[in-house]
């Protein structure tokens, strides 16, 4: 059995897309390889290996702690960083909103959890957890509660609703859920499992106009445009490793409109100015390559590998039905699809892709405990991925079933 032709319509010029293939050493340097695998770490391309060539040969000093000639670079370093963070993330007022580095994500959201939280809370508030997002989005705020409960405050936790069909967020039964005690909103903007844009725009209009939004982008920054003027959120946190810096890298950005001020507990030590040089590079990299221009590549590989699973009937696709396709009016995904054989175990399943040369991820994805019950295999794209990996990995697949 072989995969059936695909079409899809309205993809970026190959060209161009060649072009920016050309720029990751590592993809490059081994073309026997399909690495589908970017929702767990991205590559990274040659500027961003060369910017930290360069910081640790020409400038590496502390931050903040001197005054002679390579600490000033470094302390205006990591300043730049700030403020090209806030613009890339399309900040309206970037004088009243505040850029914080940490080791990643997970990191971003625990220091919110822990540092900020517990001063916006008082007893009998609620907040508002998905707890069929990443773990990373919803123990923080689990251990908030515990914190919390441990001092007589008594917070009560609410599920985020899911459109059970589709697994992106209910708006409406949030917005049925949501009451004046509801103070803080956990979301996700896309799902790392689904692949679905969470719609966070109308969460806002969900829960009014009072509640704080907390927004986990680890899977949108650096894959589409992000504006947070849009969206109305009060924070979003990031992993540099994800957006084509180096790992130990990320950021939290606060609005500081809503609740206290954030400030991370603890004495401040020495910054990852490595990771902050290459976070900057990599912001740079992306802003030329253009989020838009990578978000209508990876969508449109996203609804290629769909349209030819939808074909083979021994796989179960996840997320949205309705949205499989090629020609489907409903949203897509975002680069992500994650996918189960019927009768092969998905953790044998990534061992037998990568006998056939595709890197997948297959596991249960730290989803929360109202996610998926069985592993699965997911493939996440991003703009060095091509049609020809996608049709490969398909026909391997339709041989399997």
């Amino acid at each position: 059995m072989t995969a059936p032709e695909i079409r899809t319509q309205g993809p970026a010029p190959m060209k161009e897309l060649s072009e920016l293939r050309a720029q990751f050493p590592i993809i490059t340097g081994h073309p026997e390889l399909a690495y589908l695998d970017s929702a767990a770490t991205a590559q990274k391309p040659q500027a961003v290996l060369d910017a930290v060539q360069t910081y640790l040969t020409t400038t590496n000093a502390n931050a903040g702690r001197g005054t002679y000639t390579w600490a000033n670079r470094t302390t205006d370093l990591v300043e730049q960083t700030r403020d090209h963070v806030k613009r890339f993330l399309d900040d309206p007022d970037p004088q009243r909103s505040a850029v914080h580095f940490t080791s990643g994500a997970t990191e971003g959201l625990r220091t919110i959890a822990r540092d900020w939280l517990p001063g916006l809370l008082a007893d009998g508030d609620e907040i508002v957890v998905p707890v069929a997002d990443h773990q990373a989005n919803i123990s923080p705020w689990l251990e908030a509660r515990e914190q919390l409960a441990g001092q007589g405050v008594r917070v009560r936790v609410l599920p985020m609703p899911y459109q059970q069909a589709s697994g992106d967020y209910d708006h409406t039964a949030l917005a049925s859920l949501a009451g004046p005690r509801t103070r803080f909103v956990a979301a996700t903007h896309v799902h790392h499992v689904y692949g679905g844009d969470m719609n966070i725009h109308r969460i806002r209009e969900a829960v009014g106009p009072d509640a704080v939004i907390c927004l986990d982008a680890a899977q949108s920054i650096g894959h589409l445009p992000m504006s947070v003027a849009a969206l109305d959120v009060d924070f979003v946190v990031f992993s540099g490793h994800k957006a084509m810096a180096l790992p130990g890298s990320g950021a939290v950005w606060e609005r500081r409109t809503r609740g206290p001020a954030f400030a991370p507990g603890g004495w401040s030590g020495t910054p990852n100015t490595v990771g902050i040089a290459s976070l900057t590079a990599a912001l740079d990299w992306l802003e030329a390559a253009g989020p838009d221009r990578i978000e209508r590549w990876t969508v449109a590989l996203a609804a290629r590998l769909t349209e030819g699973l939808r074909h083979l009937d021994a796989y179960e696709i996840l997320g949205c039905q309705t949205s499989i396709a090629a020609d489907s009016p409903v949203q897509r995904r975002q680069g992500i699809v994650t996918f189960r054989h019927r009768d092969i175990d998905s953790g044998d399943l990534g061992f037998i892709l990568f006998s056939h040369g595709f890197m997948v991820r297959s596991d249960s994805h730290c989803q929360g405990s109202a996610g998926e019950k069985t592993d699965s295999v997911r493939v996440s794209l991003h703009v060095y991925n091509t049609e020809e990996e996608i049709d490969g990995l398909l026909s391997v697949l339709a041989t399997l079933g």
